[in-house]
């Protein structure tokens, strides 16, 4: 029985960037992976997605090209070519971790783990007809979609009929109508890549706004533009039932409509993956349907730690990294905590939706005293050389007794590019005349941050 200081269950953000810190810093660490080293985010989530998304950008622009004096004949996309092109990247990049993981002398298990129990030894899990055993045990199985309960549903998931971020990045036909179940990241990322390419969509949603927790002035500029570019959303209505043709809803008065569909993307959310590999004969405590965890990720059982979706917190990649991060620093002695107030968040549509920090609502609902700075991303020259009618905007959240800033929202070419600054502005809690010193290059849409500042009362 090979003993290990560290076990991880799990090969995606939280779990292979946590191995490789830990075998830089000399611990004995074995990942368990049963399917693919990069997990849903770079096989079937962040990477691949955001392939297509820059194809559908590529094809966009080429075909409306005379806005800016390029006229091109016979436009088209091929589909196939796409997909191929998505799959090369994937592998690239899966065979690049497998890189990092020799290099940081890790051991990478291909089978599905199965947790035994706790001895005096340590953790003991099964892999691959073997048993390991590791002093810490870091859960990093990532989430899987939601699949509600509704008429026809699964059985549509069983023909293909019905998608989930999985499938809806393998179609090697762009369908004529699809139907989006869901008007969260996922679901608006792909009804973006499907329109863009020439299929008719339709987005149902029960709230009655579209990107959840954004920003509802952003959020609705950018279902603006997306209403303009032909998807049909349909908000505060609940989805009844999936034919094997339509999807059945009840709209916001409660009268039953229907909506054909040649494809269906479910993408009502996502949820821990708490079962399968043996949980619970470790007796963790859960908190709706995931694993709690404390600042260092620690679990209510000694050396046993979980990062990523599988804690419920924050289900995006970055999260996931840093949260290994710490993890390892705290199995290593080395002081360091988890802090979620300054996360950002991207939606990778066109344009692009960058938050970070509260929204006003938050603001609001928290009775906090806040100054709401909002700036058209036509202060910027270059947005407007590049976006002549677009309609992108810049929001500061600033605290006004502390004159900090509390929150950045844009919506805008280049967006996710930019909000990393903002991050730090929030994560380090300088002060806005402290920022006011700092240069932005010129010129750039970043500069507007800029701006805003000196607006700031």
């Amino acid at each position: 029985m090979e003993l290990f200081d560290l076990i991880i269950l799990g090969g995606g953000p939280a779990g292979y960037n946590a191995a490789e810190r830990a075998g830089n810093a000399g611990l004995k660490t074995l990942v368990i992976e049963k399917r693919a080293l990069g997990g849903v985010c770079l096989n079937e989530g962040c990477i691949p997605s955001k392939s297509l998304l820059y194809c559908a950008k590529a094809y966009d622009y080429a075909k409306n090209g005379e806005h800016y004096g390029v006229t091109a004949k016979d436009v088209a996309i091929d589909q196939k070519y796409v997909v191929d092109r998505k799959n090369k990247v994937v592998k690239t990049l899966v065979s690049g971790i497998g890189m990092k993981m020799r290099k940081a002398k890790v051991k990478v298990v291909d089978a599905e783990g199965m947790i035994q129990g706790k001895t005096a030894d340590g953790f003991q899990v099964e892999a691959g007809g073997e048993v390991y055993t590791g002093k810490n045990l870091l859960i990093a199985a990532g989430s899987e979609p939601v699949i509600p309960p509704i008429p026809g549903l699964r059985e549509g998931v069983a023909s293909g009929f019905v998608m989930t971020n999985r499938e809806v990045l393998d179609l090697e036909q762009i369908p004529a109508q699809m139907t989006v179940i869901g008007g969260g990241v996922i679901g608006l990322e792909m009804a973006s890549y499907y329109c863009t390419v020439g299929c008719k969509v339709t987005v149902i949603e029960m709230l009655d706004h579209i990107a959840g927790p954004t920003d509802r002035e952003i959020s609705g500029i950018l279902m603006k533009n997306y209403a303009n570019k032909g998807i049909d959303f349909k908000l505060g209505c609940k989805v009844t039932a999936v034919t094997d043709h339509s999807v059945c809803y009840e709209d916001p008065d409660g009268k039953a409509q229907e909506v054909a569909a040649d494809k269906v993307l479910c993408s009502i959310g996502r949820r821990a993956v708490t079962t399968g590999y043996g949980l619970e004969n470790l007796n963790v405590v859960m908190e709706r349907g995931a694993i709690v965890t404390d600042e260092q990720m620690r679990t209510n059982i000694a050396g046993l730690y979980a990062a990523g979706d599988v804690n419920g917190k924050i289900m995006l990649a970055h999260t996931a990294y840093r949260e290994g991060e710490v993890a390892i620093n705290t199995i290593l002695g080395i002081k360091d905590r988890m802090r979620y107030d300054a996360i950002p968040s991207v939606i990778y549509t066109n344009p692009e939706v960058g938050a970070v920090g509260i929204t006003e609502d938050d603001a609001k609902a928290k009775g906090l005293d806040v100054e709401v700075v909002k700036m058209s991303l036509k202060m910027s020259g270059r947005y407007l050389a590049e976006n002549p009618d677009g309609d992108g905007i810049l929001k500061l959240i600033v605290d006004k007794k502390y004159r900090r800033v509390l929150g950045v929202h844009m919506i805008g070419n280049y967006a996710s590019e930019i909000i990393y600054g903002a991050a730090m502005m929030v994560e380090t809690e300088m002060q806005v005349d402290d920022l006011k010193e700092i240069v932005f290059p010129h010129p750039t849409v970043c500069e507007v941050i800029r701006e805003a500042l000196f607006d700031v009362k």
